[in-house]
């Protein structure tokens, strides 16, 4: 039984030009980028090569980009190295309180060190009011956090919005963009940002590499101590197999997004409007049309979205429940209860993310297979019962 994979957000399978290039690095180059010999000057010139192609994802020059082992470093590294690096001038920090859990952890950490953080609510679709972050920012704020698109609702921010009000403010703004840069278009000098995070697994490069945009002349304090790398930014040596992966990911996504959007976006609306045709009591979360276009979150009355995973896996479709980050969790997402969702409902939620390869009979499979196994559950449900 072939596989339905529609949870790219956990992760995107390689995209063949990245898999043929990191082959190529892994078995000709082994050198170390700082060493000044030609083994070592190798590995350098392919580093930075791939900070040329990262940087042109999203507009940036070369010297602003940071190479990290993940989406979570770079978010923690932007947000402590500022918290660190301005220290003296404030210790008020902003957020919302839909944030993935690299954001919110890190804040909670710094609470520890009596930092203050002010969480803003969002509206029923995961919305940031502006006209709120202005109002939230006091004379001792240092940095506003704020992320690009939601990863379980996939709502976009109005971030070029937010970042006008924080340029007036002269206080800092960070976006989380993980799960928007390589989907769609994203441009720093645009958006008005001062740091973003990104990961290669997000757009058909490898796991376990990521970057952080820091604008020129942003103080950031690095969070590891050791040698030079990276600018002096981030110590210890590159994953170099791993860059040189992400930077042709960046390439690709680059080429090939103007065709990738619009057909993943018409596989989800078809996948929406055929489950809200089929299944009663459903619920489409996020912005019906400020949102990701490969995206799909659906909350279902009466039924525990953990079984049904489970059951749509045994037919070999597979999907999410909540972010990978979140998931073995028996919590409700944070993110949906912000939303006004109430628990019961919130456990109820699946999440689709579709792929470049993710075909059109694979959407038909799910319409098929997917009612009557809710049918099933909801047969079993006390929930369901008392509500006929």
């Amino acid at each position: 039984m072939a596989l339905i994979y529609l949870d790219h957000l956990s992760g995107t399978p390689l995209h063949p030009r990245v898999k043929e290039a990191m082959i190529d690095c892994i078995q000709n180059v082994f050198g170390n980028p700082v060493s000044d010999h030609q083994v070592g000057q190798r590995a350098a010139a392919l580093l930075e090569r791939a900070r040329e192609q990262v940087a042109a994802l999203i507009h940036a020059d070369p010297g602003e980009i940071v190479f990290e082992s993940c989406g979570t470093e770079s978010i923690n590294h932007a947000i402590k190295g500022v918290a660190l690096g301005l220290r003296e001038k404030g210790r008020r920090i902003i957020t919302s309180n839909i944030e993935h859990k690299a954001v919110l952890n890190s804040l909670r950490t710094l609470r520890l060190l009596d930092y203050q953080v002010t969480s803003l609510d969002v509206d029923a679709y995961g919305l940031v009011d502006p006209a709120q972050v202005d109002k939230a920012i006091t004379p001792d704020t240092i940095l506003v956090s704020i992320m690009l698109a939601n990863n379980e609702i996939g709502t976009i921010e109005p971030i070029a919005d937010i970042a006008k009000i924080c340029r007036k403010h002269k206080v800092l703004f960070h976006t989380d963009a993980v799960d928007a840069v390589g989907v769609i278009p994203v441009d720093v000098k645009d958006l008005g940002v001062d740091l973003l995070s990104l990961a290669a697994n997000q757009f058909y490069g490898p796991p376990g590499v990521g970057a952080l945009y820091i604008k020129k002349g942003t103080p950031v304090w690095p969070l590891l101590d050791g040698g030079a790398q990276e600018n002096k930014r981030r110590a210890g040596t590159e994953n170099l197999f791993g860059i040189v992966g992400m930077g042709v990911a960046a390439e690709v996504a680059q080429e090939e997004m103007a065709e990738r959007a619009p057909r993943m976006q018409r596989l989800r609306d078809k996948l929406r409007e055929g489950l809200l045709a089929r299944i009663p009591e459903i619920i489409i979360n996020g912005h019906p049309t400020q949102c990701l276009p490969h995206l799909l979150s659906v909350s279902i009355k009466y039924i525990e979205g953990e079984s049904l995973m489970l059951m749509l896996d045994e037919e070999g479709i597979e999907v999410a429940t909540r972010s990978a980050c979140a998931s073995g969790s028996l919590r409700a997402s944070h993110v949906l209860i912000a939303t006004g969702l109430d628990f019961a409902t919130a456990q109820g939620t699946l999440l689709f993310s579709l792929g470049r390869d993710t075909t059109e009979a694979e959407i038909d499979r799910v319409l098929e297979v997917m009612p009557p196994i809710v049918q099933t559950l909801r047969d079993m449900s006390p929930l369901y019962k008392r509500a006929q």
